[in-house]
């Protein structure tokens, strides 16, 4: 899949509009339908609406989003061990029928 510069694609409009929209997307190797996705986002937002929304900052927060899953989850499963140790050490103090009561 080919990516279109800034450049390319406002060059791909203008043509479009000058001319028949199909040939020119032909021309360009474009779908139709990717040229008037970029024409709407060109009609509401200018050159602004064609820049690639994709940014690899998304991944990096998603990254850092997974770690924080990872230790959050790493600190719930230790502290389920400590409350399981906790309460055997009162079921040897007191006995069972006092820690079942907890």
């Amino acid at each position: 899949m080919k990516r279109w510069s800034l450049s390319e694609k406002e060059e791909i409009l203008q043509a479009a509009q000058e001319g028949n929209t199909v040939e020119v997307c032909r021309k360009y190797g474009v779908s139709t339908a990717t040229y008037y996705v970029w024409k709407r986002a060109y009609d509401a937002h200018g050159l602004e609406g064609l820049k690639s929304k994709k940014k690899k900052d998304n991944n990096v927060s998603l990254t850092k989003a997974e770690e924080e899953i990872r230790m959050l989850r790493k600190l719930l499963v230790d502290k389920e061990l400590e409350l399981e140790f906790q309460k055997e050490l009162l079921k040897k103090k007191f006995g069972t029928d006092e820690i079942n009561k907890i």
